[in-house]
């Protein structure tokens, strides 16, 4: 296995695979995890068997990769708009429980009318923003366009969803991720209420990440959680106190090519090997450098170019070049997205490789 590459240690992936089950099992809703982390259909079947009622996938590329894979119950959660991904999701549709997102009333004519003309129906859950200002129409506005979509011949609406992560309803970050659950919960169930109100049934209440869905799965009304990084984890997670810096599954291993000077260490991976959308020393997380380096408590990986890692180094470290070393990413979904496969240890010593399907699927 020549470096970098990325290792996953599968007896702590099907530790947390099982623990976010439960999770689930005890708060009495569905699990319907986001395979944006993994993009692989065979760690997707692990979660289902585990008891996951489905997945959750961000692009109609993704959910076809999925549905060759196996998978039979996918959530598109992302607003369809373009004539061919709407097209292409019918198509998906009729060889697999397909349900899709959409936040706007243009998005729902688009939909509509696409479903129309192939005489067909199309299951849909209205996105809601509850401050992550993102995608997702105004808590308060939510009610007249379900409304809408409702009054749609060709559209069957199915619930509600959002995605907050660890920030508040004023969009700010936080570590109070009990907090942070309870306040997605609570306003999910509310905004589902308001369009009871009016006549319309909701399904489904879906929502939660890996930080908040233990809490925002637990507030009475609420009927699935969304996770994705648990499978792995990551340092961020780590940092928010989801998870142990030994509980992550996942690791870059790389190669030190070069000494130069004795507080520098230079390995063989850069930003084409490790994600860079978690900033060093961004608040609230504050992490130093892009990783945890394993086993090296004073390395700091704290400059990336494409090809290249710069680990500080204290003067006493042992590195030498040709040594490898195994860093925990700050943010692994976006690392394995930088990665064409992955290796997956059995914990009996066996390795197995396996390629991250639907990496780069951006369509």
């Amino acid at each position: 296995m020549e470096t970098p590459h990325l290792v996953i240690d599968g007896v702590k992936m099907r530790g947390n695979i099982e623990r976010m089950a439960g999770v689930a099992q005890e708060r009495g809703v569905a699990l319907r995890p986001h395979v944006k982390t993994h993009k692989i259909p065979r760690i997707a079947g692990e979660q289902l068997e585990a008891g996951a009622a489905g997945i959750t996938v961000a692009k109609v590329s993704e959910a076809e990769v999925m549905a060759e894979g196996g998978i039979e119950d996918i959530f598109i959660a992302y607003p369809l708009v373009t004539e061919s991904k709407i097209r292409r999701a019918l198509r998906l549709g009729r060889t697999v429980s397909l349900i899709v997102g959409v936040d706007s009333l243009e998005g729902a004519r688009r939909l509509s009318e696409a479903a129309a003309s192939e005489d067909a129906v199309l299951d849909v859950r209205l996105e809601v923003d509850t401050g992550l200002r993102r995608t997702g129409v105004p808590a308060e506005e939510a009610a007249n366009l379900a409304a809408t979509i409702e009054s749609s011949e060709n559209l069957r609406l199915r619930g509600i969803y959002t995605y907050r992560g660890y920030v508040l309803a004023d969009g700010s970050p936080t570590l109070d991720l009990e907090r942070a659950g309870l306040e997605e919960g609570r306003l999910m169930v509310s905004v589902a209420d308001q369009i009871r109100e009016r006549g319309i049934e909701v399904e489904d209440v879906s929502l939660g990440s890996t930080p908040t869905a233990p809490y925002a799965g637990g507030v009475e009304g609420v009927t699935e959680i969304r996770p994705g990084t648990y499978v792995f984890y990551d340092r961020m997670q780590a940092r928010l106190g989801v998870c142990s810096l030994d509980e992550c599954a996942a690791s870059v291993v790389a190669t030190v090519v070069s000494r130069p000077r004795e507080d520098l260490a230079i390995i063989d991976g850069g930003s084409k090997t490790f994600a860079t959308d978690v900033q060093p020393n961004a608040a609230p997380l504050n992490l130093e450098g892009f990783g945890h380096v394993v086993g090296h408590p004073e390395a700091v990986l704290e400059r990336l170019t494409e090809e290249h890692g710069m680990l500080r180094v204290g003067r006493e470290d042992d590195l030498a070049v040709g040594d490898t070393i195994r860093i925990i990413p700050n943010h692994v979904c976006s690392t394995v997205n930088l990665h064409n496969e992955v290796f997956l240890k059995d914990g009996e010593g066996g390795t197995e490789r396996l390629k991250v399907a639907a990496r780069g699927k951006l369509e």
